[in-house]
């Protein structure tokens, strides 16, 4: 089975062509991925904690509710990291195909 390259899609060549615009997104993706994730898995290990010891008085306390949230949280977390990689990978491509003068 041969591997195909893949043409890149519309917004990778949006972001190859606006490269400051690139930086500036990767710079705020990455400030808010840290600010999403931080003490998430602390976070979700008390709510656990908590469920696990009080099981339905948390439950109607709200802790089902809170560990949604904290889930919700964590994939808002993973779609700034995925920016973050585009641009990432964007900033890399268009460096590394400069061409030399």
């Amino acid at each position: 089975m041969a591997a195909t390259a893949a043409a890149p899609g519309a917004l990778f060549l949006f972001l190859y062509r606006r490269w400051w615009l690139t930086f500036l997104l990767l710079g705020a993706s990455f400030v808010l991925f840290g600010l999403a994730s931080a003490n998430l898995v602390r976070s979700v290990m008390a709510n656990w904690e908590f469920l696990a010891t009080y099981g339905a008085d948390a439950v109607r306390d709200g802790g089902l509710w809170q560990f949604g949230v904290l889930v919700v949280s964590g994939y808002v977390a993973v779609a700034f990291y995925v920016v973050f990689k585009l641009c990432e990978k964007v900033l890399v491509e268009r460096l590394s195909n400069a061409k030399e003068t």
